[in-house]
């Protein structure tokens, strides 16, 4: 690397090893800076996504899934088998096996696409002649780019008084590496890391309890949706206390004992012991020894990298994206970026429209969303109209036996143009993508009533909900 870069990439997480990918398939050339370590020193690409967030959550998620189907569904299809139990040290590993064919697959992309990786942790050194140094740890190796793409991540909240020990007191990093199904596991936060790794547990055979601070469940998604949700989380014997404040953690060699209050009764402490407590209550902004202040980087209160419309800093040449930045914390929106930067410092136009970036909570039911909620579009004065359609009345649900949850659309009410869709139900993940295409095209409920889908499938309901906006459903 003796020559300037055209390109250096800071992170290989989603956001960081597609913009090298993208930049180097626009003929630039590109090095990606990534520290992360495997469990046996070597590189592990593909950031908290793929090591110890999206890939190996939803790795433990189908597993558990698996083993709570094969407990209590399997029979209604006339399928009996001996009671299942759980391997969970098979499991674990067929977890790790995953994660790893996931790093691999990174390393492959980089030498397809001439992406030079290195393995270290880089922070600024200076700007000369428009070329930026970065100083690569360890060894303190210079490199030298004409553009920088900061795509570093993020880092689980700790709760005050309660750092991570990845013992008792565990991080999503943690709740990922339980090595014995604990009987009771608290949860603080129901987001949707909250949520997750708790059906995980749940389905395995933990007493899970999630207290949450905010007075509403899953305040995030659409109000009829987030009731329906808790309506089957709780059917299934998660046990979701809201509206919770903690005064105290404290873990000891028997467990941790949390000591709270709940809004109903504000005066009256309680206590619940558990053996492992999953802190889950958002994630900050990497930052750290990136040298920010040394180059004069603008972050903001949260430690969050200002950037404008572009990703563009106030830095020249450096650009970041991903969770380090505004917006949604999610692998998608962070790929989204990656490819626009890149096309952007190679001199086309690289486009984002976050209003069209889809939300998924990996659960039995699933969830899905994209664009505004109802209470968004009250809360605006936009007149609306709305549809909805149940997967109980789908065939293909009913013959798969996975019926509960519903299709909602939210279209303009005089242009009929889709300003949201909100999905509970089986494969919600998958569908959610129809209502994406849809509206980044600003298609109307009508061109998705007009569309013809195959018959039986899931993707029926889709259509059905978009006849619903106007009154019009088939078979309900």
């Amino acid at each position: 690397m003796s020559q300037d870069l055209d390109l250096a990439v800071v992170g290989a997480g989603p956001g960081g090893y597609i913009a090298a990918i993208r930049a180097a398939q626009l003929g630039l050339r590109v090095v990606c800076i990534d520290a992360w370590n495997s469990a046996d020193g070597g590189a592990a690409l593909g950031g908290t996504c793929t090591n110890v967030g999206c890939i190996p959550s939803k790795a433990l998620l189908q597993s558990s899934e698996h083993y709570a189907y094969a407990l209590r569904g399997l029979a209604e299809h006339g399928v009996l088998c001996a009671k299942p139990t759980v391997d969970l040290e098979r499991m674990q590993a067929r977890k790790a096996t995953v994660v790893r064919q996931n790093n691999e697959g990174i390393q492959y992309l980089f030498k397809k696409n001439k992406v030079e990786f290195v393995h270290g942790r880089a922070a600024f050194r200076a700007r000369a002649d428009a070329v930026w140094e970065l100083v690569v740890e360890p060894g303190a190796s210079v490199l030298r780019a004409r553009n920088i793409v900061l795509a570093t991540g993020s880092n689980p909240r700790p709760l005050a008084g309660a750092a991570f020990d990845e013992s008792r007191i565990l991080s999503n990093a943690g709740a990922l590496a339980i090595e014995r199904i604990p009987k009771r596991l608290g949860v603080i936060g129901a987001g949707v890391i909250g949520l997750e790794l708790g059906s995980v547990w749940r389905r395995l055979g933990a007493e899970v309890t999630l207290l949450e601070a905010l007075p509403t469940f899953l305040a995030v998604a659409d109000e009829q949706i987030a009731k329906e949700a808790f309506k089957s989380f709780t059917k299934q014997g998660l046990e979701i206390r809201l509206g919770v404040q903690i005064d105290e953690v404290r873990a000891g060699d028997g467990g941790v004992l949390v000591r709270y209050r709940e809004a109903a009764a504000p005066d009256e402490q309680k206590a619940l012991e558990f053996e492992r407590l999953i802190v889950s209550i958002g994630r900050l902004p990497n930052t750290d020894g990136l040298e920010a202040q040394r180059v004069g980087l603008a972050l903001d209160e949260r430690g969050s990298i200002i950037v404008d419309d572009h990703c563009a800093t106030n830095l020249p040449g450096v650009w970041a994206i991903g969770d380090v930045v505004r917006g949604p914390m999610l692998a998608h929106k962070a790929e989204e970026e990656g490819v626009a930067v890149a096309e952007r410092i190679a001199g086309l136009a690289g486009h984002v429209d976050l209003a069209t970036i889809p939300y998924v909570v990996y659960t039995d039911p699933e969830i899905a969303w994209v664009g505004q909620t109802e209470a968004q579009l009250r809360a605006s004065g936009r007149a609306y109209r709305s549809g909805s359609f149940p997967f109980a009345a789908n065939g293909r649900a009913r013959a798969a036996g996975h019926t509960s949850g519903f299709v909602k659309m939210l279209a303009d009410a005089a242009s009929d143009e889709i300003l949201g869709v909100h999905m509970i139900g089986p494969g919600v993940s998958e569908l959610i993508s129809e209502a994406v295409v849809a509206m980044s095209f600003r298609a109307s409920s009508e061109d998705l009533a007009r569309i013809c889908h195959a018959h039986p499938t899931l993707s029926e309901v889709v259509r059905e909900a978009a006849l619903a906006v106007d009154r019009r459903s088939l078979n309900v």
